[in-house]
């Protein structure tokens, strides 16, 4: 099997590619049919428990994600974020509550699968690329649709595909490491290659974990800038330690503890917070 990878060709100016004020076709996320936002709410999650061996994971939360929004939840370890992830993409189904998509899809009569596929990314902290195939080709298994790799590399791509891929190449600061494999790239471009292959799925919420995790602070500013500018196009929840990188973002932040929403505002109010202080900010 011989694989082709001849530098790609832009159909579109770089200069329109990046531009801020426009969004292109093939850059919207596709909505489910049946995701209804007429209440300007995507995700609820509303009186969620969940217990493992009788420890109190997830205890009467609730959260509500508005359409476009950036959210940063923080909070210590064993505070329930990584829970909160598997109830909202079927992972674990919680014991009592409501996980709702908009207001008419059911999360907890779905399953991982169908949750994904009504529109729902998540990328864990570690990242999952396929370290001997360039960064062309991850973002081409990537694809939202049925596509194997071995029909991957005999399908040729439309010129909307090809266009898709070059935008998220340049959205994500790989355009110009197309060709090279991923298993060569920093931890940091790694993180932003994953996060571009989630959007190659059309995504209307992306759940992100710890991106910034063993990145330097240049990889950090670049994925904050990176987030941001998601936002609008796809609701982004971010789970993150590094309070310096979620200062940077300055979101509306949610806090959790022992299973609960402990507090939630912008983040000079949450640092005034003397819960939240004592919990888990510390003097910080």
């Amino acid at each position: 099997m011989t694989i082709i990878t001849n530098q790609f060709k832009f159909r579109l100016p770089i200069k329109e590619l990046i531009a801020r004020d426009k969004v292109f076709g093939f850059m919207q996320p596709q909505q489910h049919p049946l995701i209804d936002t007429r209440h300007n709410i995507l995700l609820y999650l509303e009186g969620v428990n969940k217990t493992f061996d009788g420890f109190k994971a997830i205890d009467d939360f609730n959260l509500y994600i508005k359409e476009g929004e950036l959210r940063c939840i923080i909070g210590p370890n064993g505070a329930g974020k990584t829970t909160m992830m598997d109830i909202i993409t079927g992972k674990t189904r919680p014991d009592s509550g409501q996980v709702w998509l908009g207001s008419r899809l059911n999360l907890l009569t779905m399953t991982e699968a169908q949750i994904a596929n009504a529109g729902v990314g998540r990328k864990f902290q570690k990242p999952t690329v396929i370290g001997c195939l360039s960064v062309w080709h991850n973002l081409e298994l990537a694809m939202a649709g049925p596509r194997s790799v071995w029909a991957t590399f005999r399908a040729k791509l439309t010129g909307e595909q090809k266009d898709k891929l070059a935008s998220i190449l340049t959205l994500i600061q790989l355009h110009d490491h197309a060709n090279i494999a991923a298993g060569n790239l920093s931890h940091g471009q790694k993180q932003w290659l994953e996060i571009g292959m989630l959007l190659m799925q059309n995504p209307k919420l992306l759940l992100v974990d710890e991106p910034v995790a063993g990145m330097t602070h240049q990889e950090m500013d670049r994925t904050a800038e990176l987030l941001i500018g998601l936002a609008g196009k796809h609701s982004v929840v971010v789970v993150e330690h590094d309070m310096d990188f979620v200062r940077s973002i300055d979101s509306q932040v949610t806090v959790m503890h022992q299973g609960h929403v402990l507090a939630e505002g912008t983040m000079s109010k949450i640092q005034q917070h003397p819960q939240v202080i004592d919990v888990y900010l510390g003097g910080s």
